[in-house]
């Protein structure tokens, strides 16, 4: 294997949000192939993996619990990166590389549609695993394709058709993980679609505490209504528990203000929660991912 192994490697410094317990291993794979190698090397030619793996790219819109991760997990932050435009005029994106990149380079090609992504604080994989969405725009309306990998190594191409896609949620193949896709875009013009996306980052930055350790958007917006508006209308912002803090720039991110563990910030998540049903008489739905072990 070409790429970096580690053993019960802390993985707080990888997460947005500073915080989460040790994986058995870590891997960070040298390149798709190389990944591929890894991946069919782990099934010991099975085609099942013979350990729980976890994948994981900027480590936004995820926390991971104080005990850590038991199995393998792949990191593919700064791997994965090839982004090219295909002979058939798509974008190819591989999985780790981040969506903000990805808006940029579709835009400095002269196409249009995808300038939403300069706002999801990921990677392209995590975007097609979850349907993310910014500003108004979605991940999957603009892909053609997805290079999908198993646990024996085998590359498979699906179609947007052979998954069943929601908001924030994407279902099928659960046994298949995301390689790179196929972005279908229109074309327009450059200069206009590279001003969208800086005017799209400074309303990010007078919006969202950017510079403090969060996860993205914590819960999803339910049917006809905004998941901030209902926390600040319950009189949440600010609100902590341990040093996990209901941030008072926008209600829907919780910040760890220096010193928060997992357990402080998914006590929070959860009081967040009861409070609102509470107060507003709506069930709010986590959009984080939360996986691991609590202590």
């Amino acid at each position: 294997m070409k790429g970096r192994l580690l053993n019960h490697e802390k993985l707080a410094k990888y997460i947005s949000w500073r915080v989460g317990g040790p994986a058995d291993r870590l891997y960070m794979p040298f390149d798709r192939q190389d990944l591929i190698n890894f991946i069919a090397a782990l099934s010991h030619g099975s085609g099942t993996a013979a350990e729980s793996i976890f994948w994981m790219g900027l480590g936004s819109n995820l926390l991971i619990r104080d005990g850590g991760i038991r199995g393998t997990v792949i990191n593919t932050k700064g791997r994965l990166k090839e982004m090219r435009l295909a002979p058939d005029r798509s974008i190819y994106v591989e999985a780790g590389v981040p969506c903000a990149h990805v808006a940029r380079f579709c835009a400095e090609q002269g196409f249009i549609g995808a300038e939403f992504l300069a706002g999801i604080p990921g990677t392209m994989g995590g975007a097609l695993k979850m349907n993310a969405g910014a500003f108004g725009g979605e991940t999957w309306p603009i892909v053609k394709n997805v290079d999908m990998l198993n646990a024996a190594g085998q590359v498979h191409v699906r179609k947007p058709e052979d998954f069943e896609i929601n908001y924030r949620s994407v279902k099928g193949f659960e046994d298949e993980w995301f390689l790179a896709a196929h972005l279908t875009l229109q074309q327009g013009d450059t200069a206009a679609s590279l001003q969208r996306i800086k005017g799209l980052l400074e309303k990010r930055a007078q919006t969202q505490p950017t510079n403090q350790p969060s996860c993205g958007s914590v819960f999803k917006n339910p049917e006809g209504g905004h998941a901030a508006r209902l926390i600040e209308q319950t009189g949440l912002k600010g609100y902590a528990i341990g040093g996990a803090c209901v941030s008072e720039k926008h209600a829907n991110f919780i910040i760890n203000t220096g010193k928060a563990t997992a357990a402080d910030i998914e006590t929070l998540i959860n009081y967040v929660q009861i409070k609102v049903m509470e107060s507003q008489g709506v069930e709010l739905q986590t959009e984080v991912c939360m996986v691991g072990v609590a202590l």
